[in-house]
């Protein structure tokens, strides 16, 4: 076994009373890579910026070969040999890629910088790396792909001894991923010690050799990882062991058996989502099952048209549809709710009332204002038929509770009349007595005739809402479930890769 060279012990990081990691861990050995896994919320990045300096502990100790450090900044950790290549890759578009490259470690001679050897040095560093390319070309003018390996090689050229990458393959694709992985290999067989932190169940296992799991802050366990099957490593993510279960199908998520109104052939984006078909019928809720990243978000909005496909093409109710915006989308009958309510959704200023008839405003335009008694008249009725409470409809909406302001936003949704409804997470962080009238009120929709795509990390969640599953993995569909084969354990083996239903 390969020497311990980098060893987090008992992390503990709270955020005022929210405790972001909770005696996490994690034990690194030069020459490996590490994959560091968990859902959202998990701790994965709170535990990286402990790492790098970004955050202090609150207790812990953090070992780097054998001598306890406690970098207080990023530059203290890169002068200890930890360097981190972030998702959204940081580099100066209109510098070249030696500039980048050496930015503030530029050989300067009296003031001026010597720009020979800043090309001989940059040079270096992207052969090290197999890379041959033009160091005085502009970084903007580059392919993403090669943009991640300048900020790698940026990262190596400190004499990183700890390379963290933090979701490296995330805008690139597969050619490009095999490119980076041969890559890692080799700075692995070179001694470096690299954490890979990432979504893709896939890849984990392609390039891994180890990996550690991290639920709600908290270590769960550290594995080889040709020793830990997908669905032992799945169910230690989410905290849950399925075993056979097989539980009966409850009658509000019988099939559909209307006619179809959304159809999307072949609909993808470079780098966001390989191509997928899907399809929704009159009366039919379906739902998108898969871990965090798997690209269900990305499939709803591109059905929504905040992200613009650039292959495949839509129907809606028989009529190829272009959906450009979303207010393409809106004008089609289609109506979309985001995960992420405090960012995405509500207006937290904003009253209820406002915050409710917001997207029946935006349709209108600004100068075709909603009169003020057809506000009140709309908002009293969904406050009642959605049982909203709220102390009155001119309260602030940040004064309700997450389950009350999920159901202000569906209720902004439905006062569009859409006849397809796209809900991303929308019982994540409220309670479940709430959790449970949100799913009723998406039955309630189906048995009216409307369509829903019910996206949702809780597989029981979607065992009681839908009628069919399809199943995502790593940014692309990997099968699809229907009737009494829409069941917990069925929906993780097509996660795990056990085994793709068609």
């Amino acid at each position: 076994m390969t020497r311990v060279l980098l060893e987090l012990r008992d992390i503990v990081k709270t955020f005022g009373s929210v405790k972001a990691l909770d005696r996490a861990s994690l034990t690194l050995r030069a020459g490996e890579i590490h994959a560091l896994m968990g859902e959202n919320g998990a701790g994965k990045s709170t535990l990286i910026k402990v790492l790098t300096g970004v955050h202090a502990p609150d207790a812990g100790t953090i070992v780097l070969d054998g001598k306890p450090i406690a970098p207080r900044s990023p530059r203290e950790a890169e002068q200890a040999g930890i360097s981190t290549v972030y998702q959204e890759v940081n580099l100066i578009p209109t510098l070249s890629i030696a500039d980048n490259l050496l930015l503030g470690r530029q050989p300067t001679r009296l003031g001026w910088i010597r720009r020979r050897e800043l090309v001989r040095r940059a040079e270096a560093a992207v052969a090290r790396l197999g890379l041959e390319i033009d160091v005085t070309r502009a970084v903007g003018a580059c392919p993403l792909a090669i943009q991640q390996m300048v900020a790698i090689a940026r990262a190596l050229d400190i004499r990183a001894r700890v390379l963290v990458l933090d979701e490296p393959t995330s805008s690139l694709d597969e050619r490009e991923v095999a490119s980076l992985f041969e890559l890692l290999r080799r700075l692995r067989a070179e001694g470096l010690a690299i954490v890979l932190v990432t979504h893709f169940l896939d890849q984990v296992y392609a390039v891994s050799d180890r990996i550690t799991v991290l639920r709600n802050g908290a270590f769960v366990g550290e594995h080889e990882t040709s020793e830990l099957p997908r669905r032992r490593l799945i169910e230690a993510m989410l905290g849950r062991d399925f075993g056979d279960e097989a539980d009966a199908r409850p009658a509000a998520a019988a099939a559909a058996t209307g006619k179809r109104l959304l159809e999307a052939r072949g609909i993808g984006r470079r780098g966001l989502l390989s191509p997928i078909d899907l399809a929704l019928s009159e009366g039919e809720i379906v739902g998108l099952a898969g871990l965090l990243g798997a690209g269900r978000t990305e499939t709803a909005r591109l059905l929504f048209g905040l992200e613009a496909a650039d292959s495949g093409a839509i129907t809606i109710g028989g009529q190829a549809a272009v959906l450009r915006s979303p207010r393409d989308a809106m004008g089609k009958g289609l109506a979309f709710c985001s995960e992420d309510r405090r960012a995405e959704g509500i207006l937290p200023h904003l009253s209820v009332r406002e915050n409710l008839i917001l997207a029946m405003q935006a349709g209108r335009g600004p100068w075709r204002l909603l009169p003020r008694r057809e506000q009140d008249a709309l908002v009293d009725h969904y406050i009642r038929a959605l049982g909203i409470k709220a102390p009155s409809p001119e309260a602030p909406i940040h004064t309700l509770s997450g389950g009350n302001q999920q159901k202000v936003l569906l209720a902004r949704a439905l006062a569009t009349q859409p006849k397809i409804l796209l809900l991303d997470e929308p019982t994540r962080g409220i309670d479940v007595g709430a959790k449970l009238e949100i799913e009723r009120l998406v039955r309630s929709l189906r048995e009216r005739g409307m369509s829903v795509l019910f996206i949702s990390s809780d597989l029981d969640e979607l065992v009681r809402t839908c009628g069919r599953v399809a199943v995502l993995r790593d940014r692309r569909k990997v099968g699809e479930l229907a009737g009494d084969d829409v069941r917990p354990d069925k929906i993780l083996s097509v996660i795990a890769h056990e085994h793709d239903a068609a």
